[in-house]
């Protein structure tokens, strides 16, 4: 390609001259070619080692004038057919203009010049795309692609500099990671060292650091473990890493929503020597982790966030901490974890002014919301600045209030019925204890009931207490107070409320009105599988429960799980939704708890509820290695009776609702809702640590899952004013002397005295570690399924190549028929499809035979003879059907393939 003309002074150093005339000089690079020598190894290696330009463009024409010593790169190119063009070029169009010059500093300003003009040209021409980043990284994209022949629709997404250890010998070179792979090149005194991994074939990456191998990445496949050190910035290289891996699950996972996912943003002015997509992958992580930690709804974009400190007048403190502005919010969370952390929505603000500076207050803002609280943040860096952003983000955001007023007297948006708004424990005929008439002679001591009633208006009273000092409803300040209370227990009048707050489902209740009610009103009469499987468990998601032994529970629950299947075709229903909804609508209406659903299906517990319930899979695995790691004893004890994989399931996926009774582990999903999933893994370990010694002597998983049931069975809630619901549980716990009763807040407590150092962050880096075994382990059991389904003498041991191609058409193919006629419902073997091009690929490279001029006419043939309904498509089954024919077939079978191949087309 033509380049910029940049002066060399040494210009034989390292280069062979092959051609030469009176203006220019056509050069090789020592070591590129036949030949070489010692010279060549080490100008080879030199060149690796530094990310020389001439390691992918090995030629060059540098311009010259006869009395001049300096020397002007124009062209470079990574073959002799390349450079050669540029070479015929310049003589065919510059010798004879030049030779007319007297100056020689006129030559060199008119060659510099023209070639200015032609590169200013294809400038032009390539400007429209708007898809390349300039300067050295387009140079080290352009490596990458030549070096491992990738094609143009493979990005780089960033590349580093480490080594690569091939048995104890480090091997120096460069990793470049793009959207689908991971490559790295090394060349050292002759030795060459070529890897190309696909991120969906990755099972194992972590970062380590062992005596071996210091502070190194770590990536393992099926038939490889691989390992990269001495990075300069490991964290962020690992980092990186992790992102393109997931995007693979993801992919493997979800391929529609992967192809939603993959359209990453383009700056509107890339930066030189850095990659678009690096930037536009880093700001999705800060994206989702901002949404992650304020509970937001999944299209909240992060806009930017600068430190700062937040007056807290229940304390009278400046707490330090980082403000988060986004479309439709402003947060806050402090530096210390459970200090304090804020939730403005922009619908709420009235007022955002500067407030007067001083020394002890600099830089003040203050902001005012319609529930009359005002916040004043100070210390901020750039206010001017943060004060236009907010306010043009006001100008956007509707100035009606949409919804009800959390807290207050407005009734909810869904339903017209009055009823309908009412949970479903206010209007299913179910007494509660407190309307119970007393005999006139009963004793005038205090009573479990009247005792229960007592604690629960002190409850009330404490969460009152809490409201006035901290606020009510999103605005409310989020501190460690707040969490001591719900770890105490909400009360029934507000647990409705408190849990649409914390699980961030009220913001998306009040910024969607009326969408629930228009689910409900388009699923009407609609039939599906989901709606088949839902009306199949509807009679057994609470049966002991009073509110739903008749029709209008049941119809409510009916239209909640309905609908979420309607909204959500790619989850629809899963089993354990039907007991997780019914709770939720014994405290809120149906509106409220289908907003509630939407928060754990798509945010809080993410693709826990599909048909091979991966999420709940992943924390599954998080769970064996917590165990392992504070429960050493009892792990390997639970791993060899198998139990751990039959009770965290059921204890995930319904919150523990299935396997405690109803008034206990209610408690536990308070904790859920302003935690998350740290609480139950705290209280999974905690039951587990109650049970060691039990555990311990059982012989088989049955025992221990009796041992587990009872002791579950026996988690009492005394301080309910619910009257006690018979557990069904109990049925498979009863005939011995009941077990000592376990108070559900000592429970809680022991949870947190023990296990409470598990953080968020760490458990996010848990799920992606687990989430590659998972997805990887279900495609090798899916595979390992298929295979058996497939012809006899045909062995499918690894992903289904057609799979692969399908994989690659999704980043490189455009509009190729494979990415576009992909159906998830069908069995394995008939999911993925290729047309005739991708055939040939495939037969070029899987036949033995396959070589010469009539491989691409007898893969056609073979593809027309697969091609039986003429769709120009075949599935994996057509494909291993003809394959396991030419390969395994007996002599008749080969020589009946051979006969058909040379039909000619229509008979």
């Amino acid at each position: 390609m033509w380049l910029g003309p940049e002066e060399v002074l040494v210009a034989n150093a390292l280069w062979v001259t092959e051609r030469a005339n009176p203006f220019f000089v056509l050069q090789r690079r020592r070591g590129h070619g036949k030949g070489g020598g010692l010279t060549g190894l080490l100008v080879g290696t030199l060149d690796v080692v530094l990310d020389s330009s001439a390691r992918v463009a090995p030629y060059r024409i540098l311009h010259q004038t006869q009395d001049s010593q300096v020397y002007w790169t124009v062209a470079c190119g990574s073959s002799r057919k390349e450079i050669t063009k540029h070479w015929e070029w310049l003589e065919n169009n510059l010798l004879q203009t030049l030779s007319i010059f007297d100056n020689e500093e006129d030559i060199t300003t008119f060659v510099k010049g023209k070639i200015h003009g032609i590169i200013a040209e294809e400038n032009k021409n390539l400007q429209p795309q708007g898809d390349e980043d300039p300067g050295k990284f387009k140079e080290a994209e352009l490596k990458m692609r030549k070096q491992f022949g990738m094609p143009e629709g493979e990005k780089l997404v960033n590349y580093y500099s480490c080594s690569f250890w091939k048995g104890r010998v480090p091997r120096q070179g460069w990793l470049y990671l793009t959207v689908n792979h991971l490559c790295f090149y090394s060349f050292l005194l002759g030795k060459e060292v070529s890897l190309v991994v696909q991120w969906v074939d990755v099972t194992r990456l972590e970062k380590n650091a062992t005596l071996l191998f210091p502070e190194s990445i770590r990536v393992d496949t099926r038939d490889q473990e691989l390992f990269f050190s001495m990075f300069l910035n490991i964290g962020e290289t690992f980092k990186l890493m992790e992102q393109l891996a997931n995007l693979a699950m993801r992919q493997l996972l979800d391929s529609e929503g992967f192809l939603e996912d993959k359209a990453l943003p383009r700056p509107i002015r890339p930066h030189k020597n850095i990659s678009a997509l690096k930037r536009d992958l880093d700001a999705r992580a800060k994206n989702e982790c901002y949404r992650a930690t304020f509970r937001l709804p999944k299209d909240e974009r992060l806009d930017g966030h600068t430190g700062c400190t937040l007056w807290t007048p229940f304390n009278k403190l400046h707490i330090p901490g980082q403000m988060f502005i986004s479309n439709n919010y402003i947060c806050f969370a402090s530096k210390e974890e459970d200090a304090c952390r804020l939730i403005i929505p922009l619908r709420e603000v009235t007022i955002v002014e500067k407030a007067d500076s001083s020394s002890v207050l600099p830089s003040p803002l203050s902001i005012s919301t319609k529930s009359k609280m005002t916040f004043l943040f100070a210390n901020l860096k750039d206010r001017d600045f943060l004060v236009q952003r907010i306010s043009d983000f006001l100008q956007k955001t509707p100035s009606k209030q949409t919804g009800s007023s959390i807290g207050g007297t407005k009734a909810s948006v869904s339903d017209p019925a009055q009823e309908v708004r009412k949970p479903l424990r206010n209007r299913s005929g179910w007494a509660r204890l407190d309307e119970e008439p007393r005999h006139q002679d009963s004793p005038q001591l205090p009573t479990p009931c009247s005792l229960s009633q007592a604690k629960e208006k002190m409850k009330e009273e404490s969460w009152n207490i809490h409201f006035f000092e901290y606020g009510r409803g999103m605005c409310m300040y989020r501190t460690a107070k707040t969490r001591e209370l719900v770890l105490k227990g909400i009360p029934e009048s507000l647990r409705g409320e408190l849990w649409l707050l914390f699980s961030g489902a009220w913001n998306e209740m009040v910024t969607h009105p009326g969408y629930y009610a228009e689910l409900v009103e388009k699923s009407l009469g609609k039939y599906s599988l989901a709606t088949e499987e839902i009306e199949r468990d509807l009679h057994r998601s609470m049966p002991e429960h009073p509110a739903f032994q008749n029709e209008l529970g049941i119809a409510a629950l009916r239209r909640v799980l309905t609908a979420y299947a309607f909204r959500n075709p790619t989850i629809g229903y899963c089993q354990a939704m039907n007991i997780v909804t019914s709770v939720l609508l014994l405290y809120g209406s149906e509106e409220e708890a289908f907003w509630l659903l939407v928060a754990l299906c798509e945010r809080m517990l993410p693709d826990y509820y599909n048909t091979r319930v991966v999420g709940a899979l992943v924390d599954q695995g998080i769970f064996e290695e917590l165990t392992r790691d504070v429960l050493p004893r009892l792990s390997e004890k639970m791993q060899e009776l198998g139990v751990i994989s039959s009770i965290s399931l059921s204890w995930f996926l319904t919150l523990f609702l299935s396997v405690m009774p109803f008034e206990s582990a209610v408690v536990i999903v308070d904790c859920f809702f302003y935690e998350g999933i740290k609480v139950i893994l705290q209280v999974a370990l905690a039951v587990l640590d109650a049970n060691v010694e039990q555990l311990l002597d059982c012989n088989d998983e049955g025992e221990a899952m009796t041992v587990l049931g009872r002791y579950l069975d026996n988690v009492v809630n005394k301080q309910s004013i619910s009257p006690p619901i018979p557990h069904l549980h109990a049925l498979l716990t009863s005939g011995d002397d009941p077990p000592v009763e376990v108070d559900i807040f000592d429970l809680l407590r022991v949870s947190y005295e023990k296990f409470s150092n598990l953080r968020a962050d760490d458990i996010e880096q848990m799920r992606f570690k687990q989430r590659l075994k998972v997805i990887q382990s279900l495609e090798d059991t899916t595979v390992e399924t298929s295979g058996r389904e497939g012809p006899q003498g045909y062995h499918l041991t690894r992903r289904c190549p057609l799979q692969a191609k399908h994989l690659a058409s999704q980043y490189w193919g455009g509009n190729r028929s494979a990415a576009v006629h992909r159906d998830p419902s069908l069995p394995y073997l008939e999911q993925y499809r290729i047309d005739a091009s991708q055939f040939r690929e495939l037969f070029a490279s899987l036949t033995p035979w396959a070589c010469g001029s009539h491989t691409p006419v007898l893969a056609g043939r073979m593809f027309r003879l697969l091609d039986q309904n003429k769709g120009s498509l075949i599935n994996f089954k057509d494909f291993v059907t003809g394959m396991s024919g030419m390969y395994h077939g007996d002599l008749t079978e080969k020589l009946k393939v051979l006969y058909k191949l040379h039909l000619p087309p229509g008979e």
